[in-house]
């Protein structure tokens, strides 16, 4: 008889330890531990793995045939584009997101544009999580009934094969991973050992049949998928939906991509009638502030490989406080110290008796150094309540001795601000690149960029 062996595996990063501790000691989370059984290994006395004839020979790589499978375009556009053209026949995506980010509606959705599209084949939607009626009222509201759109709610593994087996849907849609369990494997709904196996068996499933498979699955706390690591392994492309809770806009972002370029990003917006794909994001991240307004200033930002126009504000206000705020929405709040640093030092701004607040115009999380410049144009514009010229873009990091860097793919940035309309860009003076029609100001260093961009 083998014999079995009891561990402890961490249900956060799949670590597993010899027995059972109040703290995993590879993530550092309490409570994360849970214990699992399994046979032995050979070494133990466990079973022995028996080689067997394979089914088929290997061959010769020159040999093996490329069959190029037709995507099924779901006709939303921003979708397409972070797919790489739309699901792959066989592929299983995972789609992830914090509550309320709009993975249901969008992927309710994406399985009626399917099914309408898919020349009578069928798509089954199976939620774990709501009703069918709840389902059904969403889909009112979005205007997205069909009569090839299966609807079911099964949380067993099995009944959900078997829902497979009976309707042979062309894509089937499961929302979630973490709400299906298997009564076979030990460990409730979420557990690692659950998310693991079935998670396993709907892959094998989709690669068997030729079923392009997406997967629902929860976050934790600190924004990672939940469940092992395994999981992200496991399925072909990865998407991410991301955005605040009190703002419209929605970023998905492709984080895996067997079929297309990582680093793709679509932009939606969050309506009464569903999500809304933008095709030109810049609109939502620049205000519409008069001419001669001071303390804003605009940028273009990469999310993955789209640049997006964004808009920095800045206020600076006179303090009582023997610590003047700084203040940031949207911006690093360390960074924003920082420059301020810098501005004072460097640049001749005197900011240790004022106030600053920035931010972001559209909730849009602005991370990147590329944002560095725009912003002290911003502060520097409501310090000396100078206006920044007018249709300008500023795009560059600053150094801690005030001198300007280049940033990654500055030909892409400039392209997109001509494409906008924007007359001109300051830039630092490395930049060698073509003008794309605008008119560049080069500048060393940060009090040049301060001279040239507020006049």
């Amino acid at each position: 008889m083998a014999k079995t062996q009891t561990f402890a595996r961490c249900t956060h990063c799949d670590h597993r330890e010899p027995r059972w501790v109040g703290r995993c000691q590879q993530c550092r989370s309490w409570g994360s531990m849970v214990e699992e059984t399994t046979a032995g290994s050979f070494a133990d006395g466990g079973v022995r793995a028996r080689a067997v004839a394979p089914a088929e020979a290997a061959r010769p790589i020159r040999q093996v045939s490329v069959h190029d499978h037709a995507r099924a375009a779901t006709g939303i556009g921003e979708l397409d584009r972070v797919l790489g053209g739309g699901l792959v026949p066989g592929s299983v995506t995972l789609v992830g997101g914090e509550p309320g980010a709009g993975k249901s509606t969008l992927l309710l959705q994406a399985a009626h544009a399917l099914a309408e599209r898919g020349g009578g084949a069928n798509v089954l939607y199976l939620s774990a999580e709501e009703s069918p009626g709840q389902v059904r009222l969403r889909a009112d509201r979005l205007d997205a009934l069909s009569d090839h759109l299966l609807l079911a709610n099964q949380t067993e593994l099995p009944s959900v094969l078997g829902l497979v087996e009976r309707h042979q849907p062309a894509v089937l849609v499961l929302d979630s991973i973490q709400t299906v369990r298997h009564p076979d494997v030990a460990g409730t709904a979420g557990g690692v050992s659950q998310v693991r196996e079935c998670a396993g068996m709907l892959v094998g499933e989709a690669k068997r049949r030729g079923m392009a498979t997406v997967l629902v699955g929860h976050v934790t706390k600190d924004g990672q998928l939940a469940g092992p690591r395994l999981l992200e392994h496991l399925v072909d492309v990865v998407l991410e939906l991301s955005g605040e809770r009190h703002h419209a806009l929605r970023l998905l972002h492709a984080a895996k991509n067997r079929f297309g370029a990582v680093g793709e990003v679509g932009c939606f917006e969050m309506t009464g009638t569903g999500m809304a794909g933008i095709s030109d994001a810049g609109r939502l991240f620049v205000g519409e502030a008069a001419d001669g307004t001071t303390g804003v200033a605009v940028t273009l930002a990469l999310e993955g490989r789209r640049p997006l126009a964004c808009e920095v504000q800045a206020l600076v206000a006179p303090t009582a406080l023997a610590n003047p705020r700084r203040v940031a929405s949207g911006i690093d709040a360390q960074r924003l110290s920082l420059l301020v640093a810098v501005l004072e030092r460097r640049a001749g701004v005197p900011l240790s008796d004022r106030d600053v607040f920035v931010s972001s115009v559209g909730g849009v999380r602005l991370g990147e150094p590329a944002v560095d410049l725009a912003l002290c144009l911003a502060i520097a514009s409501s310090r000396r309540d100078a206006p920044v010229a007018r249709r300008l873009v500023a795009l560059g990091e600053v150094g801690l001795a005030g001198e300007l860097r280049l940033v990654t793919q500055t030909e892409r940035r400039l392209a997109e601000a001509a494409r906008l309309g924007f007359g001109g860009a300051l830039l630092p003076a490395a930049y060698d690149g073509p003008a794309f029609g605008l008119q560049l100001h080069r500048s060393r260093n940060l009090s040049e960029a301060l001279a040239a961009g507020l006049g």
